[in-house]
């Protein structure tokens, strides 16, 4: 054994058959018939990978850093492809104590999980749900509470909220022009109020529901306005009259097509003359308003005048109820108020003559003459009294 190579060859460059290579007895004579291409035996080299020992020639190799960490990673040297391990495919899920499999016993919880999360829903108070076969036929309704159906995707439910009052805006947005009945154009803007009354034909009814109701309530405010004039339009009370009407006709054309909606309300959100005439239109509106103050403080004026008349009246029955108690007494005094408020405004006074006066006196016109007079010139000043003398 001495001075033999571990990895197939001499150390002394001597070998039995004298070509410095340890092959069986078998071979040295291949060997020596210059039979290179035959693959030589013995002990491969365990620094190279597999199959890359020997070179085109079939003779060994040494090996080289690049052979040594060609294989090798972070992990440490790479396994060959179909080897085993615990991460490689020949990997087997442990067994049970009785040396059964774990899969039927995971299968069997995933199905019950997943029949119990299919099988129970839960519906809120507000709510229903609709039961179909496969998400096509209609199968039955949910009420609130907790329900039981077949499991996904045997029996499909829908959850819909039916209480919930939603709005449409119509008319936003832009110029919604609609003729009036005294032939004129009012820009309307609009919102519709509802919620779902039948859920059954909400969903299988209609195909487009949501635009079956706009298209509803365009058609019922045009012919509601069709039949009103534009000063009812503007005005609030008119608002409210069309309001009404077309919530009457919305209500009547879906329940006519089975959409399962109900109108809970329609408000007229904007009333506007065409952007054409916006102009114009505001005039109108101003000398409207003019009109109306005007109008009002007539009224007023009525009113101040009938309360005064209603006084006056009043006030005459109550003369008159005295004077049928005491006529002369009345008659006298009713003489002594008017001779007093028709001489107040005169320039005489009246004395009676038994005090042995002048019946007459004009003491109003002397106090006139007195203010009248003007009044008396200034003293010269020295410097003109003795330029005269």
């Amino acid at each position: 054994m001495a001075g033999k190579n571990p990895w197939g060859g001499s150390s002394g460059g001597s070998s039995d058959d004298g070509d410095g290579s340890d092959r069986p007895e078998g071979d040295k004579g291949a060997g020596k018939g210059g039979d290179r291409g035959n693959k030589p035996s013995g002990p491969r080299n365990p620094w190279l990978p597999q199959g890359g020992d020997r070179r085109g020639d079939g003779e060994r190799r040494s090996a080289s850093i690049e052979d040594i960490f060609k294989n090798r990673g972070p992990e440490g040297p790479r396994r060959r492809p179909g080897g085993g391990g615990p991460g490689g495919p020949n990997f087997r899920f442990p067994d049970r104590p009785g040396g059964k499999s774990w899969v039927p016993v995971i299968i069997a919880i995933v199905a019950i999980i997943w029949l119990a999360v299919t099988m129970t829903h839960q519906v809120g108070p507000r709510e229903q749900g609709m039961v179909t076969w496969l998400g096509g036929k209609y199968s039955r309704t949910l009420q609130p509470g907790i329900n039981f159906t077949a499991p996904w995707p045997i029996q499909i439910v829908d959850i819909e909220n039916v209480s919930e009052i939603r709005q449409n805006a119509i008319g936003e947005g832009g110029e919604n022009l609609i003729l009036t009945g005294d032939q004129n154009l009012v820009d309307l803007s609009y919102l519709v109020r509802w919620n779902i009354k039948d859920l059954v034909q909400f969903r299988f009814a209609l195909a487009e529901p949501e635009e079956t109701l706009t298209e509803v309530a365009e058609s019922a405010v045009r012919a509601a306005v069709a039949e009103t004039e534009l000063d009812t339009v503007l005005s609030g009370e008119g608002r409210e009259t069309v309001e009404t009407r077309v919530r009457q006709r919305m209500q009547t054309l879906l329940d006519a097509y089975g959409a399962g909606i109900a109108v809970q309300g329609v408000e007229i959100a904007r009333t506007e003359a065409p952007q054409q005439v916006i102009e114009a239109f505001n005039d109108v509106l101003a000398a409207r308003q003019d009109r109306e103050r005007n109008l009002n403080e007539a009224r007023r004026y009525e009113q101040q005048l009938l309360a005064q008349a209603q006084g006056s009246a009043a006030e005459f029955n109550e003369i008159y109820e005295q004077y049928r108690l005491a006529p002369e007494v009345t008659r006298r005094r009713l003489y002594y108020e008017t001779m007093e408020s028709v001489l107040s405004t005169t320039d005489k006074t009246i004395v009676e003559t038994d005090s042995g006066v002048t019946p007459y006196l004009p003491l109003p016109e002397i106090r006139r003459r007195a203010q009248a007079q003007p009044a008396p010139a200034t003293a010269p000043s020295g410097d003109n009294a003795g330029g005269s003398q």
